[in-house]
């Protein structure tokens, strides 16, 4: 028979089952139960040297492709085809490499410090201890401050709470005790006699046994979950691998064809042909691109890392370009993880928090300090979240806080409990009486008021005044507020018993107060960009549904009142998978979620076919950070596990960030559909007028010529696209989705006619200097047939890059010389190219003649007609998308 959980077993049969005593283990213990299982600690993830790193860059299909035409051309002789080829290939994988050991660095940098040591009860003794070293049976002293090293059976609390925001999303710390729980399948958080690793003590004290460590915690288990976790390919990967797989089915088809017409007309040696097959392939394949989408995305890294957002992998860039949802934890990543005084209700009025000022002896201001068990350090304040936020709040106000805990010392005190819901403190006043100061729960504390504060005096509690102040309750707490009551009472002398009846009876109530875990003051410009861009942003969060709810209510995530947009944990499972599927896009607020919910969540939207981008800072994050199709982690507040689960780090944890890397993502996948478009529709130019001189028996360009346009046209230009500006209204556009890819909106037919369009007016040029030769020899009018026709291929491509800046927009409105990159790679790659023909001893390594004037008239008129064309063709599309 299964044992029970911890939860509800009594501390006896624990200590009798895992044989340890409130003494603790004796040190020989300790040693025996390490060696048998392991260092209290995760499993470091696996790291990969550069050798590693170097080789899986080879993994993709488009570089395979590569490596096996460098093969063919080494093999027939073209040894300056499969250099050329090479070294943009190993340019691409030390790219890759750089940008993830970069990326490692940043993440090494901004991982926490775990804690180190542990208090514990050993051989009769308190001792400190590595945390690493816990091991199960052993006894664990905390008190606040402390991170909880192991998963704890709390055996002894005293007014112990635990911040748990990390583990299960609720922001609000949750308050232990060690009575057994009776309950089945209690949710982490309703687990009150346990104290769970990684989490922070921020109230009281507390003595547990250690029940599990390292991989057997509740965190060791969602890190396995991560482990078993699927690698997900981006939408970039994918389009790569499309684009490279279609390449190589046309390139094989196409050579053969032409190999096969070739030997039909018997006019060339098969050699000649094979010879010739390879250049057809040399120019069909775009050798830059892989380079060229590398450069791209690392330097869209770079321009995001200056705005903190740290890329860890380079294809995570693209990937939030078309991203459709946003899912995002609520606590820390929306709100600001720290409770906040916003209302105060004083004197019969509820006003907002930061428009009041209180006097040195004003009850209310008093009452919330001195019945406060905050401790204010040189490093901050330290306690209770909520304790600490009335301290703050006064601190903001320019409260004199310090004087008055000075001037009045606690002398004597009720601690909290849960069952009556009070503190009371009490303190010496200047005139010799004492302040009995008291705070709590209205619905307890109003139990015990008899009297009420006005400004001037003090009035009895009416049941009319009672019903406003409830009333006043009921409203704050439906936005979302947690309520606190605050009352004192007068008396000559400490009682001598410290009970409830003695001290919080005959009180005058001083106010309330409505505290919250507050937005991010950034985060509603945030959503509300993510939504004008057409992405559906979501919350996600272990947080009670009213909470979660309200937050995300002013955050603009749903309307006001939209309870039907809100569904919790216990909901969700009611729902099965195929009935969820249906349903997910009624939700946009998930409440009170377990690790495994926010999982199916993401993989339920996958479904649907959207992109799904995941932020999260804690460990309960984890699993759907890494299920999504993109990761966000926080780099400030985010756990060592989130971290790592993350294709992204935010470097300052504002959510406001992942707007601007969407932005830059948008940017990155249009300006490499521009370079695609350009290198594409050059490369099927070149196909095309290799084609037709093979099938109308004309002279071939050489793949000589073809290697240098590749390397002079698909170099710097199409590098220089990747870095256009960014074009207007792209975050108005809805997102491209999983569905589209690089060929998507009009690319690849702009592919199609540009590359016919190309070959075509190369062809003409050539027809046109073989038909009105210059020179009457035959061999001469041959050479400046085929001098101009490669001349008229290499500038129509360097004309064309201008039509590219845009897919469908005007030059003239994009800006012609913005990109000074762009204008000098341009007359780079126009000198390269005239040189080969002007430079006397180069035309003859090229096997090109010199041309005269009226020649390169001809030439630049030519190539000067692609834009014309284009720009005519655009002008139309224009008008029938209008």
């Amino acid at each position: 028979m299964a044992k029970p959980p911890f939860y509800q077993q009594t501390v006896a049969t624990l200590f009798q089952d895992l044989q340890t005593t409130d003494a603790g283990l004796s040190t020989a213990q300790a040693q025996e139960r390490l060696a048998r299982d392991g260092h209290n600690a995760l499993n470091q993830q696996r790291r990969t040297t550069l050798v590693q790193k170097f080789i899986a860059q080879f993994k993709d299909f488009m570089i395979i492709v590569l490596l096996v035409a460098a093969l063919i051309a080494g093999l027939t002789g073209e040894v300056v085809d499969a250099v050329i080829i090479l070294i943009v290939v190993v340019l691409n994988a030390i790219f890759g490499v750089f940008q993830e050991a970069k990326a490692e660095e940043a993440i090494n940098a901004l991982k926490e410090m775990s804690a180190p040591n542990a208090t514990v009860r050993r051989d009769g003794a308190v001792m400190t201890v590595k945390s690493d070293e816990l091991v199960v049976g052993d006894i664990v002293l905390l008190e606040a401050g402390d991170i909880v090293p192991a998963d704890l059976r709390l055996t002894d609390v005293a007014t112990l709470k635990v911040e748990e925001a990390a583990l299960t999303g609720e922001s609000v710390p949750v308050e232990k005790a060690s009575a057994v729980l009776t309950a089945d399948d209690l949710a982490i958080g309703d687990r009150a006699n346990m104290a769970f690793m990684n989490s922070n003590v921020t109230y009281g004290r507390a003595t547990g046994v250690v029940v599990a460590t390292g991989m057997q915690t509740e965190v060791g288990r969602i890190a396995g979950m991560i482990e078993a976790a699927d690698e997900t390919t981006t939408p970039l990967q994918e389009n790569l691998t499309q684009l490279g797989k279609s390449l190589t089915i046309l390139i094989l088809v196409i050579a053969a064809i032409v190999f096969v017409m070739g030997m039909w007309r018997q006019t060339e040696t098969w050699i000649d042909m094979l010879l010739t097959a390879i250049s057809l392939a040399v120019a069909a394949i775009p050798e830059g691109l892989p380079a060229i989408v590398t450069i791209t995305l690392a330097l869209g890294t770079q321009r995001m890392a200056k705005r903190h957002a740290i890329v860890r992998k380079l294809p995570a860039v693209e990937t939030l370009g078309s991203t459709d949802i946003i899912a995002s934890d609520k606590t820390g990543t929306l709100t600001q993880n720290k409770m906040t005084v916003e209302r105060v209700y004083q004197f019969g009025q509820l006003q907002d928090a930061h428009q009041l000022t209180f006097s040195t002896d004003d009850r209310l201001a008093q009452t919330m300090i001195l019945s406060n068990d905050t401790k204010m350090t040189a490093d901050g304040l330290v306690g209770d979240p909520t304790e600490t936020a009335l301290v703050q709040y006064q601190l903001d106000q320019k409260y004199p806080v310090e004087q008055v805990l000075a001037d009045h010392p606690r002398v004597a005190e009720i601690p909290f409990d849960s069952e009556r819901k009070l503190m009371s403190t009490i303190h010496p006043l200047a005139n010799g009486q004492f302040l009995i100061a008291v705070k709590g729960a209205p619905d307890e504390l109003l139990k015990r008021v008899t009297q009420v504060a006005t400004e001037t005096d003090v009035v009895p509690f009416t049941a009319e005044i009672k019903e406003r102040i409830l009333t006043t309750n009921h409203e704050l707490a439906t936005q979302a507020l947690r309520v606190l009551a605050f009352a004192y009472r007068l008396v000559d002398a400490v009682p001598t018993t410290l009970t409830s009846e003695t001290v919080e009876q005959g009180l005058t109530l001083a106010g309330m107060v409505g505290m919250i875990d507050p937005e991010r003051p950034e985060v509603a410009q945030a959503v509300a960009d993510a939504k004008s861009a057409g992405i559906r942003p979501l919350m996600i969060t272990g947080d009670h549904k009213d909470t979660a709810a309200a937050i995300a209510a002013r955050l603009g995530i749903i309307d006001a009142g939209d309870q039907q947009a809100v569904i919790t944990g216990a909901e969700l499972d009611e729902l099965d998978d195929d009935t969820f599927a249906k349903q997910v896009k009624n939700y946009a607020v998930y409440a009170r979620v377990a690790p495994e919910h926010k999982v199916r969540i993401v993989n339920a939207w996958q479904k649907q076919g959207k992109v799904v981008a995941m932020t999260g800072d804690g460990v309960n994050d984890a699993p759907a950070l890494k299920a999504a199709d993109i990761g966000i982690g926080m780099g400030i507040t985010g756990t060592e596990v989130s971290k790592g689960a993350s294709d992204m780090v935010l470097a300052d944890d504002n959510f406001s960030t992942i707007v601007v890397a969407v932005e830059e993502g948008r940017k990155v996948f249009a300006n490499i559909q521009k370079a695609i478009q350009y290198l594409l529709s050059a490369n099927l130019g070149e196909v095309l007028t290799l084609f037709m001189m093979t099938m109308l028996g004309w002279q071939i360009l050489a793949p000589v010529h073809i290697l240098w346009i590749n390397l002079v046209t698909d170099t710097l230009p199409a590098i220089a696209l990747g870095i256009e500006p960014m074009e207007r209204n792209i975050m108005k556009q809805p997102p491209r989705g999983r569905q589209s890819n690089f060929f998507s909106g009009g690319v690849f037919g702009g592919i199609i006619y540009q590359g016919l369009l190309e070959g075509g007016i190369t062809l003409f040029v050539y027809w046109l200097a073989l038909t009105y030769p210059v020179h009457a020899a035959t061999d001469l009018a041959h050479a400046d047939a085929l001098t101009m026709a490669f001349a008229t291929l290499g500038l129509i491509q360097l004309f064309h890059a201008f039509n590219s800046k845009s897919i469908h927009g005007s030059i003239f409105t994009v800006g012609l010389f913005k990109n000074r990159f762009f204008n000098w790679a341009i007359l780079i790659a126009f000198a390269l190219l005239a040189m080969t023909i002007l430079v006397p001893g180069l035309n003859d390594l090229f096997h090109v003649a010199h041309l005269d004037a009226y020649q390169w008239g001809i030439v630049l008129l030519a190539s000067f007609m692609m834009i014309i064309i284009v720009e005519i063709v655009k002008f139309f599309q224009r008008r029938v998308v209008k």
